[in-house]
Formats: C-alpha cells, sequence, structure tokens
C-alpha cells in the first residue's frame, strides 16, 4: 500500500465525515432528517439523484459486464438512459406537485397512504415492508462494492474492509441525515463522472490509440466487437428492461420530492441526463478498453468487477491512483446512504410515527431515525459477509423488487384518477411476490429479468382490482384534479 492512497482515502472520508456532522447542526424536524425540508437546488437534486442511482455498479458491476461480455453488455445502458429520462420527463416534477399537494407527504408510503386515505394504514404497512426487503439487499450490494474495494487497494481481508467500509457510510448518514446525502452525493457524482471519464481515455492512450485498442480487442475475442451477435431476444430484452426500474426505485424519486421549486425540474433534468450520459459511456468505456490493456499486459484478472480498480493502480501514478480509487468509494457511499436514509424514514414516519406513536416529538422522531439507520445497516452487513457476492447480481434483484412493486402504481397514481386504494395495495403485493418467485424459476422465458413480468403483472392487477372494487372518493378526485390544474398553469 503506497502512502500517497492512503492520504487521499483518509482525506476524502473525513470530508465526508465533516460534512455529516455539519449538517448535524441543521437538523431539526424529521423533514429536515429524511426530506432535507424540500431546500435542495436543482444541481444537488440532479447530481445526488444520478450519483445515488447509479452506486457502486457503475464502477464495478457494469465494467466488469462489458469486460466479460462485450458490447452486448451496452444494452443495459441503453435501457437505463431511455428510462432516466423518461422519470425525469413525466414522473419527476409531477410527483414533487403531489407529494407537497397531499400534506407535505415526505416519504412514498407518506404519499401513497395520503393519496388513497389510507386511514387504516395497510398501505404503509405493505410499502414499508417491500422497502425494508429489497433495500437490505440493496445495501448488501454496496457493503460488497466497498469490502472489494478496500480489500484490493489495501490487501485487507474482506470482514475487516467490510467493516471500514459500513463504518464510514453509516457514520455521516446518522449524523446529517437527509442534507448531509445529498450534498455528499453531489460531491461524490462529480468525482465518479470524472474518473470515468479520463480512466478510459488514458487506458486508450496507453494501447496506442483508439485503433489498435479494438484491434487487441478483436484478436482476443472478435465476439466482443458485435452487440447482438452470440445475444439471445431474451438477453437483449432483459438488459433493456432495466430502464423500467426507475419508476420505483424510492432512493430516486425522494430527490424528485425534495427540490426547492418543481419549476427548476427541467433544468434539474437536462443536468442530471448530461451527467448520466457521460458517466455510462465513461463505464462501458472502462471495461471495454480495460480487457485490451490487461491483456497486452500479461494479467490475469479473477474477478471482473475489480477491472476498474485495477487500471486504477496500474495507469496512474499513486496521487491519482487515489483520487480514482477514491470515485469507487464515492460511488458506494452515495447509494447506501440513500438506501439506509429511506429504510431508516419509512420506519420512523411510516411505522413509528404513524401507527406506535403519533404524538412523537420532532426530536425524538430524529433520534429513533438514527437509531434505525444502524439496525438496517447491521443487517444489511450480515447479508454482505460472503465475499464471493456479486455486486451486480444484488443490485439486480433489488432493483427488480422496487421496480415491480412500486413503477406502475406511482404511475398510475400520478395519471390516473380512478385507480384505487386495493388496486394498488394489490399491485405493490403482486408486483414484489413476482419477482421473488420468478427469480427462483430458470429454462426458456424464466430467464428473461423478472422485472419484466414483475412490471406487466402489477400493472395489470392495479387497473383490473380497482375497475371491480369501491370508486374513489369525492376527496380524492378534488386532489387530482387540484394537481392536474397546478400542472397545466
Amino acid at each position: 500500500m503506497q502512502t500517497e492512497i492512503l492520504i487521499s482515502f483518509i482525506g476524502y472520508m473525513l470530508v465526508m465525515l465533516a460534512i455529516g456532522f455539519y449538517f448535524y447542526f441543521k437538523t431539526s424536524d424529521l423533514s429536515d432528517y429524511v426530506l432535507g425540508g424540500r431546500g435542495l437546488n436543482p444541481s444537488v437534486t440532479a447530481l445526488s439523484a444520478g450519483a445515488s442511482d447509479m452506486s457502486g455498479w457503475l464502477l464495478l458491476g457494469l465494467p466488469g459486464m462489458m469486460y466479460s461480455d462485450g458490447l452486448v453488455g451496452s444494452w443495459i445502458a441503453v435501457g437505463l438512459v431511455i428510462g432516466a429520462y423518461v422519470n425525469w420527463r413525466f414522473v419527476a416534477k409531477r410527483l414533487r406537485v403531489y407529494t407537497h399537494h397531499l400534506n407535505d407527504a415526505i416519504t412514498i408510503p407518506d404519499y401513497l397512504a395520503n393519496r388513497f386515505e389510507d386511514k387504516g394504514n395497510l398501505i404503509r404497512v405493505v410499502t414499508a415492508v417491500v422497502i425494508l426487503l429489497f433495500y437490505t439487499l440493496y445495501t448488501s450490494s454496496g457493503l460488497v462494492g466497498g469490502a472489494k474495494l478496500f480489500e484490493a487497494t489495501f490487501n485487507i481481508a474482506y470482514s475487516d474492509a467490510l467493516l471500514i467500509g459500513s463504518f464510514v457510510i453509516v457514520s455521516y448518514t446518522f449524523l446529517g441525515g437527509y442534507n448531509a446525502v445529498s450534498w455528499t452525493d453531489f460531491i461524490q457524482g462529480i468525482l465518479m463522472m470524472l474518473a470515468l471519464v479520463i480512466t478510459p481515455l488514458v487506458v486508450i492512450s496507453e494501447l496506442g490509440g483508439l485503433s489498435n485498442a479494438i484491434n487487441t480487442i478483436e484478436s482476443i475475442d472478435p465476439s466482443h466487437l458485435d452487440m447482438v451477435g452470440g445475444a439471445s431476444i431474451i438477453s437483449i430484452i432483459s438488459l433493456l428492461t432495466w430502464g423500467l426500474g426507475y419508476f420505483g426505485q424510492p432512493h430516486i424519486l425522494v430527490r424528485f420530492m425534495s427540490i426547492r421549486d418543481e419549476n427548476e425540474m427541467c433544468a434539474a433534468k437536462n443536468i442530471g441526463m448530461g451527467w448520466m450520459g457521460l458517466s455510462i459511456i465513461g463505464s462501458l468505456s472502462v471495461g471495454f478498453f480495460g480487457l485490451a490493456y490487461v491483456s497486452a499486459n500479461g494479467i490475469d484478472l479473477a474477478d471482473s468487477e475489480k477491472i476498474f480498480i485495477t487500471l486504477s493502480q496500474l495507469v496512474f501514478n499513486p496521487w491519482i491512483a487515489g483520487f480514482l480509487l477514491a470515485a469507487i468509494l464515492a460511488a458506494i457511499m452515495s447509494t447506501v446512504d440513500s438506501q439506509l436514509l429511506v429504510s431508516s424514514s419509512v420506519l420512523t414516519r411510516d411505522i413509528y410515527h404513524s401507527i406506535i406513536h403519533k404524538d412523537a416529538s420532532d426530536k425524538e422522531l430524529v433520534w429513533v431515525g438514527r437509531g434505525t439507520v444502524i439496525a438496517i445497516a447491521l443487517i444489511a452487513w450480515y447479508i454482505s459477509a460472503d465475499e464471493n457476492s456479486s455486486v451486480l447480481s444484488l443490485v439486480a434483484y433489488a432493483w427488480a423488487g422496487f421496480g415491480a412493486a412500486f413503477g406502475p402504481i406511482i404511475i398510475l397514481s400520478l395519471y390516473n384518477k380512478n385507480v384505487n386504494r386495493f388496486g394498488a395495495i394489490a399491485g405493490m403485493v403482486v408486483g414484489a411476490l413476482t419477482v421473488i418467485v420468478y427469480k427462483q424459476l430458470e429454462g426458456g422465458i424464466f430467464d428473461i429479468f423478472e422485472l419484466l413480468p414483475g412490471f406487466i403483472l402489477s400493472w395489470v392487477t392495479i387497473l383490473l382490482v380497482s375497475k371491480y372494487t369501491t370508486h374513489n372518493s369525492s376527496s380524492i378526485l378534488k386532489n387530482f384534479d387540484e394537481v392536474q390544474d397546478r400542472l397545466n398553469r
């Protein structure tokens, strides 16, 4: 381990902790802790949404896929870019307006319960169960990524690496809440993008230019240059289907809810999509050209998900390598902190405050929120203990679960006034269960990404159950019309 890399890492982690301490003294109530008081500017909204979305898979899982599969793996990027744009364009502003209109709802369960006037709190409970189930897996993927980073960089045992990474992430999330998470994500987003733009450019230069790099890849495996050849229709559809997941990811949706003014959403969309385009192209290039580099230099890479780590250490001097490796830590932190906070907010706002202790003070709720951050982190840490875990496979399971359970009801609740409480509950349950069951099946159509059947069945269930059960009350219809009027001004 080189001193320069160690200094870069320690310096970076100290800055993140300092941000957490700063916002610790700025947090006075639960709205501040879980939604930042709806005060984020467009740049922080956009980059924090992007950074919390992309996670460690952008620097570990996606480059690893490109390294192993070649250009066929880029179909996932096509699906993600389309899904992200549609989410920004058709969901973001409408969700911000609707959540503020409905008694200032500050969580997804809060919004759905208010949207459908769920006085029995069944929607809150169902939503909370789904969130906690899939976020334990999602958070685990981030902790696995962090452990792989520390293990490869500092040559320490996986268990020790897991403990160090978990401690840093939990600390500033515990202290500063949503504002700390969003501002650290903003910094981390910039760091991630710079790392992903710089690394492939330097690698291509080291290989003697773009044409030489491509020729090297062709000599290794010509199929790596073909986006379609050798790929089944099911595998391509599965990769494109990832884009459907955006509509149901709570840690992304809350970013839309927290912007200070819904009229600034267009600016946030442009910033967010620009960041995403550069970052994904860079990520794909790291894995694609990384294969040529390690092959040309006779390096045997046992774990394809460590290609970015390997390139950082081999191609750059120690100071820059430290910066690039810190970018991986940034990517991991930016999602894990968001997931911990969303899970905490659900337990605090939608279970503890709404059901268990309705008269709890703001101070009490903030500390309950902090306590649940630690509890959820411990569960995720336990799941992450298997050092053979794959970052991308854990992310895929959680992404599918959220996309299928929440995506259809979020879209329909914003655009269809006739969708009702019973349809919402049935759709979430069917979506989540479809993903869980489908995940266990193999062969033929069961090889398709479980998000697609889960999303379709959830959507159909919501419409059918809503049609054949009770109609919405006049107050629900009135709220819907008032939101439409505000959006049309």
